[in-house]
């Protein structure tokens, strides 16, 4: 039990990023399934509007419970804020890549291609905040 508890210290980041970012998918994913199922605004549109809505979970979230940024100065907030929103709008476009390849041109699943490009969103999203936006203060 003891080995147990050592590594779920070791690893409390990742496990909390790994929670938060389950969470993020799911809200991601349920605004785009409900708004590409029951509207007729374009997959595309929809997958912004999800995005958005998810992203400003997002930053709460890891600012305060996985990176501890527990610091609310104008300076570092306003960096954080566009750091986290430059590195959300990446893998926004590649995600945007991802669908239109293998949803447009290869006619594949629209709710399949979106968990997979999200399972890469997340790593992806993981690495730009413990190593740029969220550096020094997960590193204090």
């Amino acid at each position: 039990m003891r080995k147990i508890k050592e590594l779920i210290k070791k690893y409390e980041e990742i496990i909390k990023y790994l929670i938060i970012g389950v969470l993020t998918t799911a809200i991601n994913y349920i605004i785009f399934a409900i708004l590409t199922q029951f509207t007729n605004i374009d997959m595309h549109i929809c997958n912004i509007i999800a995005w958005i809505i998810s992203v400003i979970f997002a930053y709460f979230t890891n600012k305060l419970f996985v990176f501890k940024s527990r610091s609310f100065e104008f300076g570092i907030i306003e960096k954080e804020i566009l750091s986290f929103s430059a590195a959300r709008i990446f893998s926004l476009l590649l995600e945007e890549l991802i669908l239109y390849v293998f949803v447009n041109l290869l006619h594949m699943n629209e709710l399949i291609i979106k968990l997979i490009a999200n399972i890469i969103v997340i790593i992806v999203n993981y690495i730009l905040s413990k190593f740029i936006i969220f550096k020094k203060q997960s590193n204090k």
